[in-house]
């Protein structure tokens, strides 16, 4: 049997403040589609919320297994993409991608594996307008086998719950 270092990412997006408004005639409805690595297999998606037009808050919470390559080297990305439900189509607001080791060092720098962050929204490689606010935990290093992993899912990345 083969086993593979993982360990637990558990993220809570909070709240967004003083998004662009790309809704002019109608009140804005905020969700957001969170994926590691781009892929779309990973993806999970908040509820819209109703209320907060361009200060969304949602303190949605998602559990993802990661291997351990993605906390010990750069390319594996946290892709955290907001839109605006319409009933003609959702309009895209802005982006926000941080690297799962940036997040796992800045973590533990703070001491315990755990930290809250306020990043800024972007739409291409320009700053759009607004911040991101999520808290995310790393848990202790486990062994899991590779077969229950790898069913489907490229570099070792598996959605939990």
């Amino acid at each position: 049997m083969s086993f593979m270092e993982c360990r637990k990412f558990e993220l809570t997006l909070i709240s967004a403040n003083d998004l662009e408004d790309v809704r002019k005639f109608f009140k804005m409805k905020v969700y957001a589609k969170v994926s590691i690595g781009g892929n779309p297999e990973t993806e999970k998606r908040t509820p819209a919320d109703k209320h907060g037009k361009i200060n969304p808050a949602w303190n949605f919470h998602m559990t993802y297994t990661v291997g351990e390559s993605a906390v010990r080297h750069y390319g594996t990305m946290l892709v955290i993409k907001l839109y605006c439900k319409r009933n003609l189509g959702d309009r895209y607001i802005g982006e926000v991608h941080m690297p799962v080791k940036e997040l796992f060092d800045r973590a533990f720098m703070c001491g315990g594996g755990s930290a809250v962050v306020s990043l800024p929204v972007k739409k291409g490689s320009v700053d759009s307008q607004g911040l991101l606010n999520f808290s995310y935990r790393f848990g202790e290093r486990v062994d899991v086998e590779k077969l229950l992993l790898a069913e489907g899912f490229p570099d070792w990345i598996r959605y939990i719950d």
